[in-house]
């Protein structure tokens, strides 16, 4: 086991971790971020795509199953949980996906969410030929795109209205954050998803 200290969505957590842990499967059944889907576990679909501090302390998108759990020590994560507001607004990005019905059974949508906002904050007014190139590691198998990239587009237009940037709020201090009297304390373990069983 490997210790780790890890800031996901404004909270501090210290764990153990196996070394071969991915973080996609840490997020989810150790912290509890079920909103991080895992998809193909093989980096192609980019459902779990989350926001990741790289070596400068910029925050970048990442597909969570193609980093190890012990690679994200000393780093900030922000999950599609942590991306609404302190008063718990919607993101403009995760408005416009709702306004524009940019998803249809909504598995892919979270990753999604998570590269336009990585797209947007590096470039605020991308072409829909940006938008799409941008968002060419991410696949959806329903939608066709189309709303997809309008939203993109939409949530840009929003964005540079109100003045501000694409990337996430600063985080507000919840429990369990560094500093806290129950940082670093177990969470609560995740219920395993129910499988379906066939009809007799």
């Amino acid at each position: 086991m490997t210790r780790i200290s890890i800031t996901v969505d404004g909270v501090g957590y210290d764990d153990d971790v196996e070394p071969r842990t991915l973080l996609v499967h840490h997020l989810r059944e150790r912290l509890g971020k079920i909103g991080t889907v895992v998809g193909c576990d093989t980096s192609n679909c980019g459902a779990c795509t989350v926001l990741m501090t790289d070596a400068d302390g910029e925050l970048v998108a990442v597909k969570s199953c193609a980093v190890l759990a012990v690679q994200a020590d000393g780093r900030q994560v922000t999950t599609i949980e942590g991306l609404a507001g302190p008063d718990h607004t919607l993101h403009p990005v995760q408005q416009a996906f709702h306004e524009r019905h940019a998803l249809q059974c909504g598995y892919c949508t979270p990753g999604m969410i998570m590269a336009a906002v990585d797209l947007l904050t590096e470039n605020p007014d991308p072409s829909d030929a940006e938008i799409r190139e941008g968002l060419e590691g991410n696949l959806c198998r329903c939608t066709g795109y189309q709303n997809i990239v309008r939203a993109v587009r939409d949530a840009a237009d929003a964005l540079h209205a109100a003045g501000r940037s694409a990337a996430p709020a600063p985080p507000t201090v919840e429990a369990g954050a560094a500093g806290t009297p129950d940082a670093g304390l177990p969470r609560e373990p995740v219920p395993g998803e129910a499988i379906p069983q066939p009809v007799p």
